[in-house]
């Protein structure tokens, strides 16, 4: 029978900048904005605290994404526990294109197995991973989020279909930071994703394969090529109605050189940076827009933290 741990477990998971450009539902970047999951077992009930980002939005029963995370995990673990207690300090921005519902997924998958006498044993990293990304149904957030750093990541299965994930852990030059423009106001990821068409040109799907190619090699040892890397063909452009400040940000800085692209599903803007707080970074957190938020934030090694 499943035996649980003594007193409170912490996790930490990073923030997570997926498609980086070309590289739609396959690429994943970390980032050092982390939100902090702490739960324990208790005799009875569940009770869900929450502070920061969603507080007095997000659901604070069953139903919470984490809180379902966790079950799916103990389901696969063998055994539910009597009860629990699971507070949550969140920093990653919601509904943003920085990964909160991944965090949130693979918070809660980590939590639980940390919350089982020899989990990892039980369910380890291969099968935790699949399990993220089936619970949030594409691996391109979750990759990162568990794995940390720069992730390739797909699914073995037709396009459309679930089946097996998988997901390739890839260097990244130290010198390599990022900038990130939040706004105000979000856009749900299925808004964003329900603007695509079903096809498009083969000559932009091409265009698109070279310059994810090139994008890998980029962040791996030569920051240089970011600019032309991270121009997309794919995705974008059909996305500008539900963000045009977004695109309009995107624009202007790379109209100056600057590898910026949307994050995720959007509305923030990344734009990629040398990584050593230099005066051209400075430079570019002075370019946010009034009333949002700009954030140089280092690429984060680490995926998912029991602390």
């Amino acid at each position: 029978m499943t035996s649980f741990v003594t007193g409170p477990v912490r996790v930490t998971v990073p923030a997570t900048s997926a498609n980086l450009g070309p590289g739609y539902d396959s690429l994943g970047l970390a980032l050092e904005l982390r939100d902090t999951l702490e739960a324990e077992v208790t005799g009875t009930g569940l009770v869900v605290e929450v502070e920061g980002e969603g507080a007095g939005a997000v659901s604070l029963d069953e139903s919470h994404l984490v809180v379902r995370s966790m079950r799916a995990a103990f389901e696969l673990l063998g055994q539910q526990p009597p009860g629990l207690r699971l507070r949550c300090r969140n920093l990653v921005p919601h509904a943003r294109g920085l990964g909160s519902s991944s965090a949130a997924i693979v918070g809660g998958v980590v939590l639980a197995r940390a919350l089982v006498a020899g989990g990892e044993l039980l369910l380890d990293d291969e099968a935790a991973f699949r399990l993220t990304a089936d619970l949030e149904g594409h691996p391109d957030n979750v990759a990162p989020a568990f794995h940390g750093g720069f992730v390739i990541s797909g699914n073995e299965a037709a396009p459309g279909e679930r089946g097996d994930f998988w997901a390739v852990k890839a260097s990244v030059d130290p010198r390599v930071g990022a900038v990130v423009f939040i706004p105000p106001t979000g856009v749900e990821t299925k808004v964003a994703r329900g603007l695509l068409p079903d096809r498009v040109p083969h000559a932009d799907a091409a265009a698109g394969a070279a310059r994810t190619a090139l994008l890998v090699a980029a962040l791996a040892g030569q920051p240089e090529q970011l600019h032309r890397a991270t121009r997309d063909y794919l995705h974008q452009e059909y996305r500008r109605p539900a963000m045009p400040d977004s695109l309009a940000l995107v624009d202007a800085l790379r109209g100056d050189g600057v590898a910026a692209v949307v994050s995720g599903a959007g509305p923030t803007v990344l734009a990629f940076t040398d990584g050593d707080g230099s005066a051209h970074t400075h430079q570019l957190v002075a370019r946010c827009p009034d009333r949002w938020v700009a954030r140089h934030l280092a690429v984060s090694l680490d995926g998912a933290r029991v602390e």
